[in-house]
């Protein structure tokens, strides 16, 4: 694992996986979806997504195979030994003012000072910059969707078959409703609030209060789900498959969950965009559930230099 993650603690044991996860896929198979006026369902029952997945690339998303892209790292794509976030400014997305904050960000990055992002400063990371956590769960109930990541325990409820408040309160992860669409399920979300440290991704690309993201989520095949992957390879760091309970299966040849995302922010983009995150099943599935915790530190935390800064213990508190 990156030296920026800490593994902290290992829980949620094969019991939990075990008795909660086949009982979701039952029950998913057999529960038809509330109709809804526009709705494309094709199918008879709702497909199952619950469990574990993890993807295992860094810290970009995949672009799409066409169409407005989202920013790309420009430092790994041109020295894939150089190890930092500096975003393409020149992304024809990008309005002047996000256009000129990737830019500080990535100079900054140049200069040896890694600017505050909200992973290394512990704060909220909202939608979509959580979509870069390596490791998710997700949880399917008849009216809501539970999404829980690796990363600081966060934790995103989606109710399902509702319409957005007539007035959305901000909030750190947004206002988020769904709904089934044959075999994908549809997530928007609106309310994205805006923090000292609000953005999309890693290299600063910022966001106003019309953050607007709708995700597709859908179950897709060994051969698709390795093309998007490999679309990100030149601007994203694959991990290494070691034991930090999300090992990935490299035999694995099933179905992988895809994410299709498309952002939509007239104060901070010329055009909406959209971006693809493809997640496996690891080879830990039914093992331990890593929870990674975040350490106040923006340099020493992210990138494993002057460590000695960083508060240590001689032993575990508990």
């Amino acid at each position: 694992m990156n030296p920026r993650f800490i593994l902290l603690a290992a829980a949620t044991s094969a019991l939990l996986t075990a008795s909660v996860v086949p009982t979701l896929a039952q029950l998913y198979q057999t529960v038809a979806p509330v109709d809804r006026p526009g709705d494309a369902q094709s199918t008879a029952f709702i497909p199952d997504f619950s469990g574990i997945w993890a993807h295992y690339s860094f810290p970009g998303f995949e672009p799409p195979s066409s169409g407005p892209r989202p920013v790309a790292n420009v430092l790994f794509a041109t020295n894939p030994n150089r190890y930092g976030f500096v975003g393409d400014h020149n992304n024809p997305i990008l309005k002047p003012l996000a256009a000129e904050a990737v830019k500080k960000h990535g100079e900054m990055e140049l200069r040896g000072a890694p600017p505050p992002n909200p992973r290394n400063q512990c704060w909220p990371r909202g939608i979509p910059f959580a979509f870069s956590n390596i490791g998710i769960q997700i949880i399917q109930q008849p009216n809501r969707i539970t999404i829980l990541s690796a990363d600081d325990h966060e934790v995103r409820r989606v109710r399902l078959n509702e319409p957005h408040p007539a007035r959305v309160t901000p909030t750190w992860y947004g206002d988020s409703v769904g709904h089934y669409e044959g075999d994908t399920l549809v997530i928007d979300t609106v309310g994205v609030k805006v923090g000292p440290f609000a953005m999309v991704d890693w290299f600063g690309t910022p966001h106003t209060e019309a953050l607007h993201v709708v995700e597709r989520y859908r179950l897709v095949d060994y051969e698709a789900a390795k093309a998007a992957e490999a679309r990100g390879e030149r601007e994203n760091v694959p991990f290494p498959n070691t034991d930090q309970g999300l090992i990935r299966d490299l035999d694995y040849r099933g179905k992988s969950l895809q994410l299709h995302f498309t952002v939509e922010d007239d104060g901070a983009f010329t055009t909406p965009w959209s971006a693809t995150v493809s997640y496996w099943r690891p080879l830990s599935v039914f093992g331990q559930w890593p929870e990674f915790v975040c350490a106040e530190n923006a340099v020493g935390y992210d990138r494993a230099i002057d460590r000695a800064a960083v508060p240590t213990a001689d032993r575990p508190d508990f």
